[in-house]
């Protein structure tokens, strides 16, 4: 299993929680390959910057350097990112374009995506894990 982390999972382990964190050591002791999207990382240092909180700031960029992180070079990426957007706006449940594109990449990739958040429940075809429940 490769695991591809969301913006709100990033968010967890820059503020110590003891449960994701566990998870992460877990997969990685367990050799796991562990990434996050460009798009985590634009959406977490912007918000860090923004409160100036160099703290946290050099906590992420220590994470970066210890995971890779994922860019939006395929454009099968952005095809999967067209019909996700366009199948969740005919049912009338869209999701944000950070999320479309998170959740793009992890099913292109073939990663199972690390999340807290609900939305992306609604998105066809991806592989989810909530590291903050405890059975996954």
């Amino acid at each position: 299993m490769t695991y591809l982390l969301d913006t709100n999972i990033v968010t967890y382990i820059l503020k110590k929680n003891i449960d994701v964190n566990s998870r992460l050591r877990q997969a990685t002791r367990s050799g796991k390959e562990v990434f996050i999207s460009c798009i985590t990382y634009y959406e977490v240092k912007r918000g860090l910057i923004s409160i100036n909180a160099a703290r946290q700031l050099a906590d992420f960029n220590q994470f970066c350097i210890d995971y890779d992180i994922l860019f939006l070079d395929d454009i099968e990426i952005i095809e999967q990112a067209c019909k996700i957007h366009a199948d969740l706006k005919i049912k009338g449940t869209p999701i944000q374009d950070a999320d479309v594109l998170i959740a793009a990449t992890a099913i292109i990739r073939g990663l199972i995506l690390v999340s807290h958040d609900s939305d992306l429940l609604r998105v066809e075809g991806i592989s989810l894990e909530n590291w903050l429940l405890t059975d996954g």
